[in-house]
């Protein structure tokens, strides 16, 4: 054998194991496809079959491949000709030929599928068959379902729509929900979630990680947060949400890709329930109290009722102070505060202004009157604007009140309200209290510490240690203010506000109404 020879062989060798490394590649890539393939030569004898083809007709590669065309065993003799039609303008046309037909199994059941044809080309540019690629017509809608229902997720739902990748970052986040969290969609990518939310993050990361582990809770859950602002702190928002685990389907072991987060503001909707929950618990608080104190033979027992009643839910301490007519003086002797007392019969028209300054007169940003008419009233004592030299004489001379307190509720531990003895001796308020203020106004008034006030704030009103928000509301029965009813919040409650203050002029018009019936009944 000459060098030239052995040289042919070796080369005609190494073409032969480069053909069988191909086929084999060819034949390993056909079996790992996701899609059935069937490939035709131009004469129409049936060339390649892999695995799915198999799975979903039954017939296997061997009993497949070496047919000529697919009439009488995969497709019915009926449609064979409109199929060989088919796939015969495939040949012919440039580009892949997108068409709907059925098959035939080798149990003898149909199967509609959707193929995609195209013609294998010669080196030389000869057409040398055609394949064709086909998969059953509901795998393909459910995979198109899934591909428009997360385009439409990310793009106009209803719903915010937050994709988390497992580090929590936000990896896609649709329109909605960058609205609701007020960034733009690209500047929510890949930050931390404590950056965009000033409260509540500990929750959300907590449901995340939750999910990624577990995977999806059974429920929606309702989130309050807050988001970060560097100019104002924001309102809190309920954010209803729902999680779904993301895992890989390409994967043997579902490996999770993220967490899907779907949320909906329900702010409204929570504040709503709770208002209506409230506005029905206190309706019937004073339902009961009304019926427990039809059941008290003394009226000044009923108030107390009334009183206890009231601080279910709504603050941690009350007080009772009612306004006494002072002792009468010489004949002819005429005292500052004579005309002011329980029974003054100042015309009951006079208008009724907001107050926002606290017991030392000082002005406060968190103090506020419940009058609901005008703005802010200087403190008591001082004179009003807007009032006639009348007004403000009249006003003068009647000084300040008496009260003496009647009624209040234990301090230290819960219990009954006690019922004080009448000594006669006022309760040391300064000038300008809340009570005074409610008195005049012949309304309620509203005060709160503040997160600058200092520690005697309390003490100096003379009120139990720990209190922070005060509700002060004038005793009104018969035309006549009788007193001052105050309601007294500890700093794990808000402040009172003006659906509070409605709440306390109901109930001090019932404790009004009883102790005005108590002092009848003592005469």
């Amino acid at each position: 054998m000459t060098a030239s020879s052995a040289s042919s062989a070796s080369s005609a060798a190494r073409c032969s194991a480069d053909e069988t490394d191909d086929s084999g590649l060819l034949a390993a890539l056909l079996d790992g496809m996701d899609a059935a393939l069937v490939a035709f030569a131009a004469d129409g004898t049936l060339t390649h079959w892999n695995h799915e083809a198999e799975r979903i007709l039954g017939w296997t590669t061997t009993e497949a491949v070496g047919r000529t065309g697919l009439a009488g065993w995969a497709v019915r003799k009926e449609d064979a000709d409109a199929i060989e039609a088919v796939l015969a303008a495939a040949m012919r046309s440039p580009g892949r030929q997108v068409h709907e037909f059925a098959l035939l199994t080798k149990d003898g059941h149909r199967v509609l599928v959707r193929t995609q044809s195209s013609a294998v080309r010669a080196p030389g540019g000869r057409v040398a068959g055609v394949y064709c690629a086909f998969s059953e017509v509901h795998t393909q809608m459910d995979l198109e379902r899934s591909i428009a229902l997360s385009e439409a997720l990310f793009e106009d739902a209803s719903w915010g729509v937050v994709l988390i990748d497992a580090d929590l970052r936000p990896a896609v986040v649709n329109a909605h929900a960058a609205r609701a969290l007020g960034v733009g969609r690209t500047a929510l990518l890949g930050r931390p979630l404590g950056e965009l939310l000033a409260q509540g993050v500990e929750e959300l990361e907590c449901a995340l990680q939750h999910v990624l582990a577990e995977g999806a809770p059974q429920a929606v859950a309702d989130l309050w947060v807050t988001l970060r602002s560097e100019e104002a702190e924001l309102p809190r928002r309920c954010w209803r949400s729902g999680f779904v685990r993301l895992s890989s389907p390409l994967a043997e072991e579902p490996v999770p890709l993220g967490v899907a987060w779907l949320f909906q503001d329900v702010t409204d909707a929570k504040r709503a329930e709770t208002e209506g929950s409230l506005l029905r618990f206190r309706a019937h608080q004073l339902h009961r109290a009304g019926r427990a104190a039809a059941e008290c033979p003394d009226p000044a027992e009923a108030a107390a009722v009334h009183l206890d009643f009231a601080l279910a839910g709504f603050a941690d301490h009350g007080l009772v102070d009612l306004a006494v007519t002072p002792a009468p003086r010489p004949y002819g002797a005429v005292a500052e505060g004579d005309a002011y007392d329980a029974y003054d019969e100042v015309d009951a028209h006079d208008e009724v202004h907001d107050d926002a300054y606290d017991a030392g007169g000082e002005a406060s940003g968190v103090s506020e009157g419940a009058g609901a008419v005008g703005g802010a009233a200087p403190p008591s004592g001082a004179p009003e604007a807007g009032a006639t030299g009348a007004d403000r004489g009249r006003r003068a001379r009647r000084g300040t009140p008496r009260l003496v307190r009647t009624l209040a509720s234990p301090a230290g531990s819960p219990g009954p309200s006690e019922t004080l003895s009448a000594t006669g001796i006022p309760t040391p308020y300064v000038p300008g209290h809340p009570a005074f203020q409610a008195y005049e106004r012949r309304g309620s008034v509203r005060t709160s510490a503040g997160p600058a006030s200092p520690a005697g704030w309390a003490a100096a009103r003379n009120w139990p240690d720990g209190t922070v928000h005060g509700l002060c509301v004038a005793l009104r029965s018969r035309g006549r203010t009788l007193g001052v009813a105050t309601f007294l919040r500890a700093p794990a409650r808000r402040p009172f506000d003006r659906a509070d203050a409605d709440y306390a002029e109901e109930v001090a018009a019932r404790i009004a109404t009883a102790l005005d019936l108590a002092g009848a009944a003592s005469l």
